[in-house]
Order: structure tokens, then C-alpha cells, then sequence
């Protein structure tokens, strides 16, 4: 691998720096406890540095959302990690009741209402809800849909067997989600293979799809090893973000509990492929995947 794509993100990084240390130093004098909550502070350096990368981040991948969420998204959509909430770009109008922001990061909210109000999703009829809960907390998103008013163009009807999840048998609480997008999400989320598994089991419908769009670990174990090198550095300023995940292997390995007892896939149809023209030495290697479960 060449050492320029080796350091090549020694360039993100310093703008990183550039473009959030100021505006975190100044939160830091009127709010000095922040000290004593390194989540907090790393939250508040987050949301100045995706203010400076989210725009150019979108317009990098947009071919491939135009290619992936446009055509496929439909029904009840769970953006997970929704940041500014770019997903709306791409969510076709007609084909979405209701557009589901989860971002924990409450500072990046009011991005995401003022991209999903120019969509035309406003959580005065329903058809806007924004969520500062983890991916993990599967409750809360299942609660807060079914206590939250219907969009005037009601979804379709719920539907899902009690028998398949015992997560909705203890909490009388069905799998609400018809399309779930996760946007470069999977890098950050805590212990991913156990909270995807548990989000695709509990809140997804029975041919729901999951739609991805991540960085991931190199195939090349060359890329690999310089991703696995950097990662820890790199996850210091992007909130815990990790270049080293194997995401995409991850999702395509899912498997889910049956009525029997025995785990089988959790897909009754998959299919990844790369993102087209990218450099083979990315230290940033892309795979994109449709998921639809059983």
C-alpha cells in the first residue's frame, strides 16, 4: 500500500481539528463540567465537526444513495445515526408515510427537523419523529412510535407474528419499521453485531429490508492493517467511530433465533456490492447492501 493512502486521513483529521477545537473550547468556558463527562464533550466536538464534513460527506456518496434509498425505501423509514439528516434527500415522498430520525447526539437535532421540513416530514402531523435513544434501546423506538399520532397518510397496517420475537410478547409492543437505513452508523454504534441484531429482531417487520451504505475493513489485508493501526487515533475525534469494522460481513452473517429454538439467516434476501470507481487503497472502503428479513 502507498504511504500516501496510508496517511491519507491525517488530511480529514486536521480539518477535524480546525473546524470543531474552537467552537468546543468556547462550550468548554460556559459549561467547565463538561469536563467531568468526556461523552458529552466528544458530542459537542462531533456535532461542530459534522457541520464542516456533513454537506461534502452526502455529496460523496450520492450516486450510490440515489441508488440505494430512492428506489428501495418505503412505508415506516428508521434512519439510524441520522446526523443532519441527509437520508431525506433521498427518500421518495410517495412511497414514505413516515421518516424516523434517530440520532443520540441531541445537538445535531434541529439539522435534522430543518432537512426533514424542507422533505416534507413535520412532526406536527406525525410524519416526523426524532429520537436521542440508542440503537440498542429498541423499547424506546417501539414505545414512542406507538404513542406518537399516526401521519395523516397513514402507514400500512402493523403487522408481524407474536410468536417471532419475545421482546413484543413481553411488551406487547409489534415491529413498526418497514425500511431501516444506516449511513456510515455501524463504525459508532456500540457493540453492533449484539444491537443490530436485537433492532432487526424487534422493530423490523417480516419483509422489512435494512439498506447500508458503510465504511468497512479493507478485503485487502494490507488496507487492513493500516485501518487497524489508525482506528483507535482516528475514533478519539469522530466520537468512537471505528475504520476497522467489518460491518457489512457482520449484517450479511446476521442470524435470528427461529420458533425452534435454531438460528438461522436473518434474510430471506441479501446482496452487497462495492461502491463504483473507489480506490482500492482507501483507507475508507465503502460496501453498500439490500437486506430484506424473513
Amino acid at each position: 500500500m502507498r504511504l500516501l493512502n496510508a496517511f491519507s486521513f491525517l488530511t480529514d483529521l486536521r480539518l477535524a481539528f480546525f473546524v470543531a477545537i474552537f467552537p468546543t473550547l468556547k462550550a468548554l468556558l460556559n459549561q467547565p463540567t463538561l469536563l467531568l463527562r468526556p461523552h458529552a464533550l466528544s458530542q459537542v466536538f462531533m456535532s461542530h465537526v459534522w457541520t464542516g464534513f456533513a454537506d461534502g460527506t452526502d455529496e460523496n456518496g450520492r450516486k450510490v444513495k440515489d441508488g440505494l434509498i430512492t428506489p428501495n425505501a418505503y412505508g415506516v423509514v428508521l434512519d439510524i445515526g441520522a446526523g443532519h439528516g441527509h437520508t431525506v434527500r433521498y427518500l421518495n415522498h410517495a412511497c414514505v408515510s413516515r421518516y424516523v430520525a434517530l440520532e443520540p447526539n441531541t445537538l445535531m437535532h434541529d439539522k435534522i427537523r430543518t432537512q426533514a421540513n424542507a422533505g416534507g416530514f413535520h412532526e406536527s402531523d406525525g410524519t416526523l419523529v426524532i429520537l436521542s435513544c440508542g440503537v440498542e434501546d429498541t423499547k424506546t423506538i417501539l414505545s414512542t412510535l406507538s404513542s406518537a399520532h399516526s401521519p395523516t397518510r397513514s402507514p400500512p397496517p402493523i403487522s408481524a407474528s407474536s410468536k417471532e420475537k419475545d421482546f413484543a410478547q413481553t411488551h406487547q409492543e409489534l415491529p413498526s419499521i418497514d425500511t431501516i437505513i444506516s449511513v456510515l452508523t455501524l463504525c459508532t454504534i456500540p457493540d453492533p453485531q449484539k444491537n443490530m441484531a436485537r433492532l432487526v429482531r424487534d422493530v423490523l417487520k417480516p419483509g422489512g429490508q435494512l439498506l447500508i451504505y458503510e465504511h468497512v475493513l479493507s478485503p485487502r489485508q494490507d488496507v487492513a492493517w493500516w485501518q487497524k493501526l489508525w482506528a483507535p487515533i482516528w475514533a478519539v475525534a469522530f466520537d468512537g467511530c471505528r475504520m476497522d469494522r467489518p460491518s457489512d460481513v457482520w449484517v450479511g452473517n446476521l442470524k435470528l433465533g427461529g420458533e425452534d429454538g435454531v438460528e438461522t439467516s436473518a434474510w430471506r434476501e441479501s446482496r452487497m456490492w462495492g461502491k463504483e470507481g473507489e480506490d482500492p487503497e482507501n483507507l475508507f472502503w465503502h460496501s453498500v447492501g439490500r437486506f430484506v428479513k424473513r
